[in-house]
């Protein structure tokens, strides 16, 4: 059931959600979350596809703010609302709202949408694109308990994590951290096969995708070692090579869904390793509310290191290794696949390999 509104207000929203509720016969309110997806008009279609069958897994209200642009003075002094309401099978398992501010709205959007959001239930907003620098202290940011954004949107992906290092607060995540949920759950899975100790590593994947960068990141504050980038024509990442006391650990994925596990005394083995779309991204950062703190240290160990040209890396070249002082894994806690904490390295020594962290 669709339910177009002109002009209207929260009030009449909310009355329009009650009333779409009744006439597909679910009057009960079954959420378990709200979730503010902040996009364009071009985006707004596959933001919404992928909220949609992310709410198989998590039932939520999805409130899409799309901040049109008004073109002439008139229009721009005036605010206005239209709203979009869908409930029962146009919207999941949940309820959507589209909401189209214009004019004045634009600059109020937390107004709007604090009167829609669900009592008593957490708040996650996901920026599609167009984040701000500083989700935490964006207004509708600041409603929220948990903040997504994705780098990978962003025109220079390297440094658009160095921005989210400065001003990194418990909550913030983004969708280019949960690419690499698989790579750091196999390479974790290896390297506690067997005793060893890495020596160095190598993350290879395309140029400007800021997933190698964190991985890349991930291992070297992990792992006390120096970790060297080198551009491939991907898709995604490509490759992981680990030097250690035992032999090389090498994870190849030349393409998108096929890899390669090669061990020091182990025959070579197939892994799934397949991308994954926006929706199952969504899905898993929603499972979790609390913060991420091995991103956290992933992303400021990593940020911290970088050269001022990591962005301008040319295609095809090394992106030259990271700094390799490392810190100590010294009553640090590392994490597993999903974020549980698992031992970390002892104090003054060099982190063993076989205890790295995966989400």
């Amino acid at each position: 059931m669709k339910i177009d509104l002109t002009e209207t207000t929260a009030s009449k929203i909310n009355k329009a959600l009650v009333e779409g509720r009744r006439a597909v016969g679910t009057p009960a309110i079954g959420m378990v979350l709200t979730l503010v997806i902040v996009t364009d008009e071009e985006n707004a279609y596959d933001a919404l596809k992928a909220a949609n069958e992310a709410s198989r897994e998590h039932p939520s209200r999805t409130l899409v703010v799309i901040k049109r642009v008004s073109r002439s003075p008139r229009d721009r002094a005036k605010a206005r609302l239209d709203a979009e309401v869908r409930v029962g099978t146009e919207a999941g398992t949940g309820e959507t709202v589209v909401l189209r501010l214009y004019g004045e709205a634009i600059d109020h959007a937390q107004s709007v949408v604090l009167p829609l959001l669900l009592p008593d239930a957490p708040v996650v907003v996901w920026w599609a694109v167009n984040a701000p620098r500083d989700p935490a202290k964006d207004p509708l940011g600041a409603l929220a308990q948990r903040r997504v954004t994705d780098a990978y949107a962003c025109e220079r992906p390297v440094q658009e994590l160095s921005a989210r290092a400065e001003t990194y607060t418990p909550g913030d995540t983004d969708l280019a951290w949960t690419r690499i949920t698989p790579w750091r759950s196999m390479l974790a899975a290896a390297l506690d096969q067997g005793p060893c100790t890495v020596t160095s590593a190598e993350v290879e994947g395309e140029e400007f995708n800021p997933s190698c960068e964190l991985l890349a990141m991930w291992l070297a504050s992990r792992l006390n070692v120096p970790v060297s980038r080198k551009v491939s024509g991907g898709p995604g990442l490509t490759a992981v090579r680990m030097q250690s006391s035992g032999g090389p650990i090498v994870l190849d994925r030349p393409e998108a869904s096929l890899a390669t596990l090669s061990m020091p005394g182990q025959p070579d083995r197939s892994v799934a390793l397949k991308r994954r779309d926006t929706a199952e991204l969504l899905a898993e950062e929603l499972r979790r509310l609390d913060p991420d703190d091995i991103y956290a240290a992933a992303l400021k160990f990593g940020v911290e290191r970088l050269g001022d040209g990591s962005s301008d890396r040319p295609a095809g070249g090394n992106g030259g290794p990271a700094d390799t002082k490392g810190t100590t894994a010294e009553g640090e806690s590392s994490a597993s696949a999903d974020g549980n904490p698992a031992k970390a390295a002892s104090a003054g020594k060099k982190a063993p390999a076989k205890k790295a962290a995966t989400k």
